[in-house]
């Protein structure tokens, strides 16, 4: 997020006028960078990191369109303002619409150019200033550490915070291991709601005859079994937020029922007449792509415009590999902390290792190593510590290793074959799912199981 003394971007074409607004800027104090151009106006972004933006509509390469996204996907809350002549306001206005700050209408006033910069300077300090107060506030409440410093995480958590103001539905989509549920309990850390409830449900881990008992809840007598009347997760959330992850996982028959109750905001526990009332704010998570699923007509198309409204990508450790070290020293001290342990360090050779794994189970991944490399180590952790298994030695083509040296063979025979089928199976799952892409359907049906077994056994080895 650019600092509050960062200077204001010009871009202008004119020579004349671009030096006339400098000049008015710089005589109110303000530091001024100039870009003649769309494609200068990008690498000015990207170098000094500007307070706000102030541009013209018409650019010889380009338009101010292009500088308003430019703006905005390098941080959403950059304040943009763009210059429009006479007879063009239409085009100010879509410019707003896409999330211009407001318009300057040429020629330019330096009385009302100074006043615009100065309220959307206002503006962008009080942005930052709500932005560290709600941090503040989720970790006295606490909310979970986000760790990590990259760029795609940075742009993670603007869009929490973004979220957080209001109490529209998200959806979190990443691969498995990412840390969805995490920035799930975040959000609902920092919104109005964080006082209230945060009640999650796993929707691949529960068997299809109980998810919609666990969802909405019985009543006594609706099975049997179910001696007294017991409320679904749906009624525990009320006044709070309710977190479905793996949501492409829910049964045809249950989409409708979901959909139902979060339009409605009501539904009927199993054996009940009367319907029962609630308020939610509803987070829903996927690893796979609901999209695809659609085109295979196994996730309705109205519950995925009702879950999509604010969809949020958590990006792959491999794709934010500048936050290994951060994340492994993190883990490491945690895990210190909890065992009761003397602070242990990591190697260089260690490190180096970590940050050249490729994580095909993310964050999840890395704390399992780190727990159990802190649980073998002594004072410091050496690569051996990490049993990076997934990772194939370099070996000398006239010497090949003998991979059955590899495998631990102590203990029982019951227990060495046990060790044995399970790193067999443990490394044919990964291959499945790095084959799929991801996709547990496709990874199911060339591992020959349903999507349901292969999601247990990916909870198994700790890799869902």
């Amino acid at each position: 997020m650019a600092s509050l003394t960062a200077p204001v971007l010009i871009v202008e074409d004119k020579d004349s006028l671009r030096t006339m607004l400098r000049l008015a800027l710089e005589r109110d104090g303000h530091v001024v960078v100039e870009a003649g151009g769309e494609a200068a106006a990008r690498a000015a972004l990207a170098e000094h990191r500007p307070a706000v933006v102030l541009s013209d509509l018409r650019l010889p390469d380009g338009d101010g369109f292009g500088v308003l996204r430019a703006a905005k996907d390098l941080d959403p809350a950059l304040p943009v303002i763009v210059m429009t002549a006479y007879g063009s306001i239409e085009d100010a206005v879509a410019a707003m619409r896409d999330g211009a700050l407001d318009f300057l209408p040429k020629p330019v006033d330096p009385d009302h150019l100074a006043l615009m910069v100065a309220r959307a300077k206002e503006q962008r300090r009080l942005v930052t200033e709500n932005l560290l107060l709600r941090e503040e506030l989720a970790q006295r409440r606490g909310a979970p550490q986000i760790v990590g410093q990259a760029e795609s995480l940075r742009k993670v958590q603007v869009a929490l915070h973004r979220a957080a103001e209001t109490d529209t539905t998200v959806l979190l989509e990443g691969e498995s291991g990412t840390g969805k549920e995490l920035f799930a309990r975040t959000l609902h850390a920092m919104g109005s709601r964080a006082s209230a409830p945060f009640v999650a449900i796993n929707c691949a881990a529960i068997p299809e005859n109980l998810l919609e008992a666990e969802l909405f809840g019985y009543e006594k007598g609706a099975f049997t079994g179910a001696a007294a009347r017991k409320p679904g997760k749906f009624e525990l959330a009320h006044s709070g937020t309710l977190f479905l992850d793996e949501i492409g996982d829910l049964p045809l028959g249950l989409q409708a029922k979901l959909l139902r109750a979060l339009e409605e905001r009501k539904f009927d526990r199993l054996g009940g007449t009367t319907p029962v009332q609630v308020d939610i704010r509803l987070i829903a998570a996927t690893n796979r792509g609901l999209k695809a699923a659609l085109a295979a007509r196994t996730f309705r198309q109205d519950l995925y415009f009702r879950l999509s409204v604010f969809p949020i990508t958590i990006p792959a450790l491999r794709e934010r590999r500048e936050d290994i070290p951060l994340l492994a020293r993190f883990f490491v001290d945690r895990f210190c902390l909890d065992m009761k342990k003397p602070p242990v360090k990591l190697t260089p050779a260690a490190l180096a290792a970590l940050e050249a794994y490729h994580w095909p189970g993310n964050v999840r991944e890395l704390q399992n190593c780190l727990e159990r490399a802190v649980i073998l180590s002594e004072d410091t952790i050496q690569p051996q510590h990490l049993n990076l298994t997934f990772e194939a030695p370099a070996t000398s083509a006239a010497t090949p290793a003998d991979p059955w040296e590899q495998i631990d063979l102590s203990g029982s025979l019951a227990e060495a074959a046990r060790r044995a089928v399970g790193e067999v199976e443990r490394r044919k799952l990964i291959a499945a799912m790095r084959a799929a892409g991801g996709q547990r359907a496709q990874a199911a049906d060339a591992l020959g199981l349903t999507p349901r077994l292969l999601a247990m056994k990916l909870r198994e080895y700790g890799l869902d």
